[in-house]
């Protein structure tokens, strides 16, 4: 199993939105890095679910319930959406200042290259975030 961490505007896509719907259809991925992530998902994985933004910080965990199939979004390009379910809510999100702070962290796709929203995390950093939000 892998594990990856996608991203969110609240006001887009809220948990409390995924919540409710259990499951969605992750599409409207516009970078090429990203959509190389969509791609190499499998049915199974775990994800970490993160809102951007005021609040950054990651929220829940989630996994993918199908691999990837073309965007129906996609007006031109080929691009690719994956669908999640909702897993659980942490208790406490962890933010995006905490995981900076975090040596262990340090290294993170997520730190590293910040804007990316859709990247890989290790099972390591996936456990560290996953025991944080608990």
């Amino acid at each position: 199993m892998n594990y990856w961490l996608v991203k969110s505007d609240p006001e887009t896509y809220s948990l409390k939105d995924f919540i409710k719907d259990k499951k969605t259809v992750w599409d409207g991925v516009r970078n090429y890095a990203a959509r190389l992530h969509l791609r190499a998902m499998k049915k199974g994985d775990g994800l970490l679910f993160y809102h951007s933004n005021l609040d950054a910080g990651v929220l829940a965990t989630a996994r993918v319930s199908k691999e990837f199939f073309p965007d129906p979004t996609a007006k031109d390009g080929d691009w690719s959406a994956i669908e999640i379910e909702y897993v659980k809510s942490f208790k406490n999100p962890v933010s995006l200042a905490t995981i900076k702070a975090d040596k262990r962290l340090q290294n993170m796709a997520l730190v590293k290259i910040s804007r990316l929203s859709v990247s890989p995390v290790k099972k390591e950093e996936y456990d560290i975030i996953v025991g944080m939000g608990s």
